[in-house]
Order: structure tokens, then sequence, then C-alpha cells
């Protein structure tokens, strides 16, 4: 019987080489963004013309790989599960594939068939003594893809932290190994100007001391994020584990220790942040990776206790309705966990689920708090599921609220100057 060791050498291979398990018409399952693997991807794209309609599947694509091509698309293209700046004008021309989904339902569609999932390319740890890599920068759906797939490539790091939780590859489930040694993607926090300060600061003010923490990504979850320093025995369940979350713990806001569900515990399904950050999670017994059907099912996440729920969207209507992904009929990222999660802050005892967003977009010129979404727009957060909604300008909270509640609260928080348009539009819609 061959050791972990033995099998290990008789897998590995050049980045290259390891392209010889794909075949035309394969779909290849990439983590979330710094767990892609950029050897292998590298490699893809070398030799992209070589093969027939294969497809990339990821949610979120950090680098603009060379098959990120019009021209060659129809030998290897992307398939987004959410889009980003590298894939997001592909999205919108309508050259790489885009995959309406709710990210905690992922590993069923690879369960179920309904996205195949014939080869998976992923960044993982070294392999420990007995023979496991740790898939701790984005557990996601690919965990579901290495169960499903008839090819499994693993491109090893050192610098690829090895995480607990439900994240690890036996070498027996492994198909080829490539080996790389550059430093894992770094992602800065974005700038917060006054706007996003003000705005993090209504929603720390309504987070109570003990609350567990879904933070999405962006300017203003971690405005909220800066603002919960002075906090006591926080907990965090979130998708993303990123550097404002490890602020909190460094500074003692985030103990864990009143949690009601995984007390003790971080949990998360990737991570996105610093070269500090990833440190930080090798071996830490305090942080658990697992799938997103785990960590953002509403029922699941639910379970805690106080969940406060942040996420970012780009328009909201008098009805409610969050528009957080398109511009019109536009993609521009993807639903992600925000649907999950608001979900989950509503089952939550205690819980809170925040929608946060500028007033005005374009230099002040265009109301973010509309009438009606704009032509196309994607929803991304129904009418009956949120609650509250965060300008610069205050609180509306709407669970619970009649239609023209809802559209008198929203109206109080738009930005001044468009208060007297958007009252007059909703008398000619006879919500007043």
């Amino acid at each position: 019987m061959q050791t972990a060791q033995q099998m290990y050498q008789e897998k590995l291979c050049k980045a290259a080489e390891a392209l010889a398990v794909l075949r035309d018409g394969d779909m290849i399952i990439v983590p979330t963004g710094v767990g892609e693997p950029p050897a292998l991807l590298t490699a893809l794209s070398s030799e992209r013309r070589t093969f027939q309609d294969v497809k990339v599947a990821q949610i979120l694509a950090m680098r603009k790989f060379d098959y990120f091509d019009i021209d060659t698309a129809h030998h290897v293209r992307h398939a987004a599960l959410f889009l980003g700046g590298a894939s997001r004008a592909a999205g919108q021309t309508g050259w790489c594939d885009f995959i309406p989904n709710y990210f905690s339902e992922l590993p069923k569609l690879i369960d179920d068939g309904l996205m195949p999932a014939d080869a998976v390319f992923s960044l993982a740890s070294p392999m420990n003594e007995q023979g496991f890599f740790s898939l701790s920068l984005g557990t996601d759906y690919t965990m579901a893809a290495v169960a499903k797939a008839r090819a499994v490539v693993l491109e090893c790091n050192p610098n690829v932290p090895f995480a607990h939780g439900q994240c690890h590859v036996h070498i027996s489930q492994v198909t080829r190994i490539v080996e790389s040694a550059e430093q894992v993607m770094e992602v800065g926090l974005p700038t917060i100007g006054p706007v996003q300060e003000a705005i993090g600061k209504y929603v720390a003010d309504m987070i109570d001391d003990g609350s567990t923490l879904q933070i999405g990504y962006g300017g203003i979850p971690d405005a909220v994020v800066m603002q919960l320093s002075g906090k006591h025995d926080l907990g965090i369940h979130t998708e993303m584990m990123g550097d404002g979350i490890l602020t909190l713990v460094e500074c003692g806001a985030v103990t864990n220790r009143q949690k009601s569900f995984m007390k003790g515990k971080m949990v998360a399904t990737f991570a996105l942040g610093s070269n500090k950050l990833y440190q930080f999670m090798h071996h830490n017994p305090m942080i658990e990776m697992h799938p997103s059907n785990f960590t953002n099912d509403p029922y699941i996440a639910g379970q805690n206790d106080k969940l406060m729920s942040i996420n970012a969207s780009l328009q909201v209507d008098l009805l409610g309705q969050c528009g957080s992904e398109s511009i019109g009929h536009l993609p521009y990222s993807g639903t992600g966990g925000q649907s999950d999660f608001v979900r989950a802050a509503n089952r939550s005892r205690g819980g809170k689920s925040f929608i946060v967003l500028p007033s005005t977009a374009k230099d002040n010129t265009l109301s973010r708090i509309v009438p009606v979404l704009s032509p196309g727009t994607h929803v991304s957060t129904s009418k009956n599921d949120v609650n509250y909604v965060v300008t610069e300008y205050g609180v509306a909270q709407l669970r619970g609220k009649s239609a023209k509640q809802r559209a008198q609260a929203l109206i109080a928080i738009a930005h001044p100057d468009f208060r007297g348009e958007l009252r007059a539009a909703a008398n000619k819609m006879g919500v007043f």
C-alpha cells in the first residue's frame, strides 16, 4: 500500500502537464477569489486554443488571466457565478456565461448535476502528515465539486494556510498536483469616506455586545467594522474572512464567547485580505472554514442569536426591493450571500439585517432611493425579506410596515434634494 508521500510524488507534475486531465466541453470549478490557482490558470490560458468549449466557473475572479479573451472564448471561457473587476466587462458584453445563484445553494447545484463539475482547479495548502490538504482560502462550493469531479488538480503553495473545518481533501482524491511558491494575492480594505463613516455609525449603534456578525465586502460594511472596536464579546459567522474581522479580534472586540451556535468559533467559507490574515488562519483553532451550504444556509446561520447581517446595495425602491447586483439589465456583481444572510438574520432570535447604501450616485446627481427599480434591475433581496435600510441620512425599518409607511421611512433617509420628487412619485403611484 502506497504512503501519502508516495502518492504525492506520483501525482506531482508541471502545470502544463496537468492540463492533460481536461476534455473538450469540460466545466472546471475554481474557488472564490484568492483561492484561484494562478499557475494552473496561466497554463490553461497559454494552451487555451488547444481546447474546445471549456468553461471556468468561479464566483469571483481576481485576476484577468489571458483566457479572458473574446477571440478565444469558443476555446476557453469564463462562467461567472458573480462578476468582479476581472469578469465584469465580459459578463456585460455577453462573451462569458453568467449563472444566477444563491451562494448557499451552489454546492447543491453541483450535487444535483444542475451545474457540471468535470474538473477542479484549486489553490491548496501543503499536505500534512496524514495526507490532507486544506482548501482554506475558498472552501465554498469547491468541496462539493471535489466529491463530484472526474479530475481534481491542486496547486500546492506553502503560503496557503492549513485551516480547520470541512475544508480538507485527501491525497487519494487528487488526480494531479502542481507546486507553486508565490505569495497569495493580497486584497486591501476598500476606501472609506465620510458618507461611509456616517452609515457605519448608524449601524454600529444598533449592534449590541454579544452579537454575531456577518459582514459583506465593501467600504460601508468595513466602515461598520471600524466602529465596533469598543464592543464586547462579538462573534463571527460570515461568508468572507477579511482584515476587518482580524482587526476586531486583535482589539478584543471579537471573542466568540457568547455565540449560541458554534461557541468559541469564527466560521467562514472564503478568505480575502492580507498575508497577515492568511497567517492568522494557519492552524488557528478559533477559525473553521466550511462550505457555503453550511455557512450561508439561512436555517444554520439563523441559529446564531443576535445575528447582524451587513450588506451593500446599489438601489432600493419605495417598497424596499433591493437591486444590489445590476445597473438596470446590465449585471454588475451577483447575488452572492446577501439574500442568504438577510433571511438568516430574520430567523435569528434578536437578529437584524442591514442593507446599506449611499443616498446618491454620480456626484449627487442620482438618487439611490427610487420610486421603482430601473428597468431590468436584478432584485437581490425582496420586499418581504428586507428589514433595515441605512443611508448617511438615517435608518428605515421596513419589516411589518405598510407600503405607505415604507415609502415614508425610505424618503426620510433619501438625499434631501430628491425627497420632493420621491413624494410626488409616491403620490402618483397611489402609495400616499
